[in-house]
């Protein structure tokens, strides 16, 4: 783990990769250019097939303090990373959304402002039971983008949206865990442990199966559910080697090993 602040950095072991951001000492504010090089690394995941999860974190004592302040009083068009293409810190939102291989959120601290929403983002978010969050988009005078919205009301519900989005509130761990913003509660000595254990579940099973399940999930949470793609990616699945491999195994009661074809 390094110390020195910088972009957010992408490593890998195995099947495995990790995306961290590296800004500490300002709990992992996220800087404009940070936009760009969190794109840039899911880009990197979903060329690479060799990947099958993705773990999203920060370093030091928080998540993330959320998106530059300063930069977002500066321009009406703040959050977007400078230089090459503009790319809206909901661009970015989206884009991990719909990254190709599952994605965990290690909650290892405090998630704020829009940093919220990237967490909503990942398929999983396991969090220690000394985190909170909150949303201040109201206090600040800020209207949040239509697909956070989106995501807030699937996944949490209308009722717990509208408690994070119009009263500003803090909310601890246990609460959060209870209104499903956590999918898992741990201790900090075992978030480690925790993910770990997530994410070699996730990387044994089926690629094209668990790929394919997630965009359908997401697509029906946002009540765009493409049943003809849904469709062919099953038939697709049907006819794969791994299908055929899962079978053996289970007829074989042995732990199948899968290749995503």
């Amino acid at each position: 783990m390094t110390e020195e602040a910088s972009t957010p950095i992408l490593t890998r072991e195995g099947a495995v990769a990790t995306l961290r951001l590296n800004r500490p000492r300002h709990l992992n504010r996220i800087e404009p250019p940070d936009l760009a090089a969190i794109a840039a690394a899911i880009d990197e995941v979903n060329a690479d097939p060799a990947i099958r999860v993705l773990v999203f974190t920060g370093t030091g004592r928080a998540f993330s303090a959320g998106y530059h302040l300063g930069d977002l009083a500066s321009s009406p068009d703040a959050a977007v990373a400078k230089g090459g293409p503009q790319l809206s810190f909901e661009d970015v939102g989206s884009k991990l959304e719909n990254c190709r291989v599952p994605v965990i959120c290690r909650l290892n601290g405090g998630v704020y402002g829009g940093s919220t929403d990237l967490a909503l983002c990942c398929d999983f978010r396991i969090g220690i039971d000394t985190m909170e969050m909150f949303m201040p988009a109201a206090r600040l005078g800020v209207h949040y983008y239509p697909s956070g919205m989106v995501r807030y009301v699937s996944r949490l519900g209308l009722n717990a949206a509208k408690r994070l989005f119009l009263t500003a509130e803090k909310l601890d761990a246990a609460e959060l865990f209870r209104i499903g913003y956590i999918t898992e509660i741990v201790a900090p000595e075992k978030l480690d442990e925790a993910v770990d254990a997530l994410a070699t579940r996730l990387a044994a099973m089926a690629p094209l199966a668990v790929q394919g399940m997630k965009i359908a999930l997401n697509e029906i949470a946002r009540g765009e559910f493409d049943a003809d793609a849904c469709a062919t990616r099953a038939k697709a699945s049907q006819k794969s080697a791994d299908l055929q491999e899962g079978l053996a195994a289970f007829r074989e009661k042995r732990a199948p090993v899968f290749h995503g074809r």
